[in-house]
């Protein structure tokens, strides 16, 4: 079995993957497909991706985030995979898409991520 702590990150990084597959997801773009066309020729399935990996991205977070939970508290568990994925989102903004750094912003996330140490030192 996987460390509780491991597999917790692993949701947490799968919450950060579903939430950018969905920030892609057009479903007019998917329901724009002219579906007996398309299947000759791959490249106009492309806008059925954010879907499939909307749909993978949730089912494997659901399940890392379960088994998290066995052994973790509930509400510790929440909040650290809830912290976590805040902080993985807020870097793939920053860094990947290019969005505005802010101090202000490092500061109220670090909140986030010192009460969450809080929490898991009361274990």
């Amino acid at each position: 079995m996987i460390n509780p702590w491991f597999s917790l990150f692993l949701a947490s990084f799968m919450e950060v993957c579903w939430t950018y597959s969905l920030k892609a997801l057009s479903m007019q773009r998917i329901k724009e497909i002219a579906w007996a066309h398309s299947l000759g020729q791959p490249t106009l399935l492309l806008p059925v991706l954010p879907l499939l990996a909307y749909v993978a991205f949730g089912l494997a977070n659901v399940i890392f985030l379960s088994q998290a939970m066995r052994s973790i508290p509930t509400a510790t568990a929440y909040s650290a995979w809830m912290a976590l994925a805040v902080v993985g989102i807020k870097l793939v903004d920053v860094l990947y898409l290019k969005q505005p750094f802010s101090w202000l912003s490092v500061f109220y996330t670090s909140l986030i991520i010192v009460g969450v140490l809080g929490l898991r030192r009361l274990e």
